[in-house]
């Protein structure tokens, strides 16, 4: 097994400007997370207006695969948002589930 490090910035000046990917990357999957799951709480609250202008499906599908499937299934069953439909009832899950497949595989591949 080896062991975790972080890359330093003295060796690469890619990091110099960037930083070390992994705190970027987790912020950015809390960010993308955060808006999957506040566009489910938007259109939740326009879904009871009538006439209000709603946010497309296809928006919510891009903001999950993006990186925010677990912010649109928290999203969609904690409003009881879109649970009608059964490609977001089978389509949101199986978005997380390749995602968590994804980063088990890369955590595998990359820092073990």
């Amino acid at each position: 097994m080896k062991a975790f490090y972080e890359p330093e910035a003295t060796g690469s000046t890619v990091w110099l400007f960037v930083g070390a990917p992994l705190p970027l990357l987790a912020g950015y999957l809390a960010a993308v997370n955060l808006w999957a799951f506040g566009l489910m709480w938007f259109d939740k609250r326009r879904a009871k207006r009538p006439g209000a202008r709603r946010v497309r499906e296809r928006t919510l599908f891009l903001s999950a695969l993006l990186g925010g499937g677990l912010g649109a299934v928290a999203g969609m069953w904690s409003f009881r948002h879109k649970t009608k439909h059964w490609y977001f009832v089978w389509g949101m899950p199986l978005i997380l589930l390749a995602q968590v497949a994804l980063g088990a595989w890369a955590v595998y591949r990359f820092l073990l």
